[in-house]
């Protein structure tokens, strides 16, 4: 993702339920290598799990009793921020042609240079500027006691039981500490999670919508959950409503209504792909050593 900067924006989080369907289909769909788990899933008492670097889970449920042949698909950032446009919006058509419904999908607003720190947004609700329909607010911060750094400052707007939360944090702090190269690359994030309905709402905005029509439908739904108005915590609704929005509100909101749909290429550093390789590997390997020697196993490495 060399040189990406100003406002962006990635899928963050799909989920999705299908009422009937053979998983094989699925798993064709979206792609991967599969395997069979211990455990279920959600209730489903046959699942599979598919990973993708260190940070990218799949995980697939079915053979509930109410419906042997529904299915319910949970995949996270790590792999579908890695879809393009077209293979995101292939995979939404397929489920609503099945009859499915997305369960939960995030959106990732990154403001890249980061031109409203996080702080900035907890001052100006602390100051009583958010007008918001949602109750809730909750500051998470972070840090690590040993270096006596701060990594992080989440700010979650909402709550996890609503079809709707926002979180904003910083991703470059995050990112830098966990050794991240490509931490620089990155800001503050608006993190919208939309569940159920909503979640179905937005996903059908995204494969309907052209870029511009689904960027102005995404900074409404933003809008429409937290604003920034000059205005104080005592004022009447009706005055918080026609007030002024805060200039950096402002400026923000519109570079979100310029921002495009990126591919995130996740860095693998060398010390994931050997705890790749024990956790998930060591186990067949042990077992094609003990059959065939471990010269197969050098024969293999060199022609690899």
């Amino acid at each position: 993702m060399t040189g990406v900067g100003g406002f962006t924006q990635t899928i963050d989080w799909l989920a999705f339920t299908l009422p009937k369907a053979e998983v094989a289909d699925v798993i064709a769909l979206i792609g991967g290598d599969w395997f069979q788990s211990e455990s279920g899933f959600r209730g489903y008492p046959v699942a599979q799990l598919m990973t993708e670097g260190k940070t990218g889970v799949g995980k697939l449920g079915t053979g509930a009793p109410r419906n042997p042949k529904e299915v319910h698909v949970d995949l996270s950032a790590g792999i579908v921020s890695q879809w393009d446009e077209t293979k995101l919006k292939t995979v939404l058509a397929w489920i609503f042609a099945q009859k499915g419904h997305v369960t939960r999908i995030d959106v990732a607003l990154d403001d890249r240079e980061a031109s409203v720190a996080v702080e900035t947004v907890r001052l100006a609700v602390e100051a009583g500027q958010l007008v918001s329909r949602s109750k809730q607010f909750k500051v998470i911060q972070a840090s690590n006691h040993r270096e006596g750094t701060r990594t992080g400052e989440t700010l979650y707007f909402g709550s996890r039981e609503s079809q709707s939360m926002l979180r904003v944090y910083d991703k470059r702090l995050e990112l830098q500490a966990k050794g991240r190269e490509d931490a620089a690359l990155y800001g503050v994030r608006w993190e919208l999670e939309f569940k159920q309905d909503r979640a179905q709402a937005c996903a059908k905005a995204l494969l309907t919508l052209d870029a511009e029509d689904w960027r102005a439908f995404l900074v409404g739904v933003l809008r429409s959950y937290v604003d920034f108005r000059e205005t104080t915590r005592e004022a009447e609704s009706y005055e918080k409503y026609r007030a002024p929005l805060v200039g950096w509100w402002k400026a923000l909101t519109e570079g979100f209504m310029r921002c495009r749909l990126v591919v995130e290429r996740i860095q693998q550093r060398l010390d994931d792909v050997a705890a790749w390789l024990a956790n998930a590997i060591s186990p067949m390997l042990a077992v094609v050593v003990a059959c065939r020697g471990d010269q197969f196993l050098f024969e293999m490495i060199y022609a690899g």
